[in-house]
């Protein structure tokens, strides 16, 4: 969760309203999605529905088949990935909190994908080292000081061509603070060097704005 540290632009959710109007329509199963989570007292930190619908485009240009997500919550962008899913297609989810995979199974039940989605309790770290790939597509969006972990587990999973996506990585711009002591800031930047110093993959991260204040995503591809 990224905390706002100045007042955002009341345009960012304006715009990010008219996205929705215009593109994505109407979608009472999502809508359902967050009023089970906010009754189950989940945080209010899933992407937004601009952020989910890029998720499921880009699973779908990857063609994936088989889906890791490192942080479940509330299941809203394990539903937006796994309807990108063929019909024999699997996606695992990850979720350290058995309450939040408890509501999260309930949503994915509620939208009818319960055949293709598995959500794994337990820490993402130690549940990832029982895990066999390859997987085709990753989305980590859980705690940031192990993103470096979670990088490095998806490679071992990964087959060659495969799409890894990691939110919250600009953190209103203090990805920038080389002195910061915030575990979260550290292990974003940490994340950056080891993408940087990685051979296998092609990279880039994208800064976003809208309701989900100023952030941003490493979008990236293992080419070995």
């Amino acid at each position: 969760m990224v905390e706002r540290t100045e007042a955002p632009d009341p345009r960012w959710a304006e715009v990010d309203g008219y996205i929705a109007d215009r593109l994505l329509g109407t979608d009472e199963t999502q809508a359902a999605t967050l009023a089970a989570n906010a009754a189950g007292g989940l945080p209010d930190i899933d992407v937004s529905p601009a952020q989910g619908r890029m998720l499921h485009l880009l699973a779908r240009m990857a063609g994936a088949r088989r889906i890791l997500e490192v942080g479940t919550l509330g299941g809203y962008s394990t539903i937006e990935l796994a309807r990108a899913l063929p019909a024999v297609g699997r996606l695992v989810s990850l979720e350290i909190d058995p309450h939040h995979a408890a509501v999260a199974r309930g949503n994915i039940a509620r939208a009818g994908i319960a055949d293709r989605v598995e959500v794994l309790v337990g820490p993402a770290a130690e549940t990832l080292a029982t895990l066999d790939g390859p997987f085709d597509f990753f989305f980590i969006d859980a705690d940031k000081p192990s993103n470096v972990t979670y990088l490095r587990e998806a490679l071992r999973l990964a087959r060659p061509g495969a799409t890894i996506v990691v939110d919250n990585v600009i953190r209103e711009g203090r990805v920038l603070d080389a002195s910061s002591d915030d575990s979260r800031v550290v292990g974003t930047r940490a994340l950056f060097n080891a993408i940087a110093a990685e051979p296998r993959l092609t990279a880039t991260a994208v800064q976003t704005v809208g309701v989900k204040k100023w952030d941003g995503f490493v979008l990236a591809i293992v080419t070995g």
